[in-house]
C-alpha cells in the first residue's frame, strides 16, 4: 500500500523546505514590526482592513507572518523594520543560559530552534547572541530528551514531550523508534537492525552540499 503522504524533513539553517509541514507551519509564525513605508493593498492580508484595496500607513504596528516579513524585508528600501519575539530577547537569553531544561518550549512557541534560524535572515546586531543561544539551548536538552526516549518503553510518552518544539520532539520519537528496532531484533524478530530515516536524510544532504 502507498502512503498518500511522505514526511519531508525541515530545511537547516538559514532555508526553509517548502515541501516540508513543518516548514510550512512554520512560515506562519507572527513577528512583531512596524512599517517604515505605506503598505498598498496589504491590510486585508495582515487582518487590518475590510477591502482588499486597504492600504496600511507608514508607522503602523504589525503582526506579520514569517513568510511575508522576509519578502517585504529590504535593508536598503527599509520599507518594514521587525523586531525579535521576547522568547529570544535578552532576558530569555538569560534563561536559557542559567538553565535551558526548565523551559517549556512548546508553550513559548512550537518552532523555536527552526524560527528562531530564520530571524538571523534579518539584519539584527543581536544575531550572533541569538544564534550561540539557539545551539547552547539544543546541546543542553539534547541528552535529556534522547535519555528519556530510551528509558520509556511501552509507555506513555505524552508527559515526555509535551514541553518540548517540534524538532525536539522529532528526535524523541526517533529515539523511540530506535529503541523499539534494538529490542525487536535482540528478540530476533528482525533481521537486522536499520539506519534512522533522519540520519539517512541528513547525510543525503551533506552529500549534495558537498557536490555543489
Amino acid at each position: 500500500m502507498c502512503e498518500a503522504y511522505f514526511p519531508v524533513d525541515p530545511g537547516l539553517g538559514l532555508e526553509e523546505n517548502f515541501l516540508s509541514l513543518d516548514d510550512i507551519l512554520m512560515s506562519q509564525e507572527k513577528l512583531p514590526g512596524r512599517a517604515e513605508s505605506a503598505l498598498p493593498r496589504l491590510a486585508f492580508v495582515l487582518g487590518q482592513g475590510v477591502g482588499t484595496g486597504d492600504s496600511i500607513p507608514e508607522g503602523s504596528k504589525l503582526e506579520i507572518p514569517l513568510w511575508l516579513a522576509k519578502g517585504l524585508h529590504d535593508s536598503k528600501r527599509r520599507i518594514i523594520s521587525v523586531e525579535l519575539p521576547k522568547i529570544y530577547k535578552e532576558a530569555w537569553r538569560t534563561v536559557f543560559s542559567a538553565d535551558a531544561n526548565v523551559v517549556d518550549l512548546h508553550k513559548m512557541g512550537p518552532y523555536y530552534y527552526g524560527f528562531g534560524s530564520q530571524l538571523l535572515n534579518f539584519d539584527n546586531p543581536e544575531n550572533p547572541e541569538i544564534a550561540q543561544t539557539i545551539l547552547q539551548t539544543f546541546i543542553s536538552r539534547f541528552r535529556r530528551i534522547m535519555d528519556s526516549s530510551q528509558n520509556a518503553y511501552n509507555e506513555d510518552t505524552s508527559a515526555l514531550v509535551v514541553r518540548l518544539d517540534e524538532l525536539e520532539r522529532a528526535l524523541f520519537r526517533a529515539g523511540q523508534k530506535g529503541l523499539i528496532d534494538f529490542q525487536c531484533w535482540e528478540k530476533g524478530q528482525a533481521s537486522q537492525i536499520t539506519m534512522s530515516s533522519m540520519v539517512q536524510n541528513y547525510g543525503k544532504r551533506k552529500f549534495t552540499d558537498m557536490d555543489g
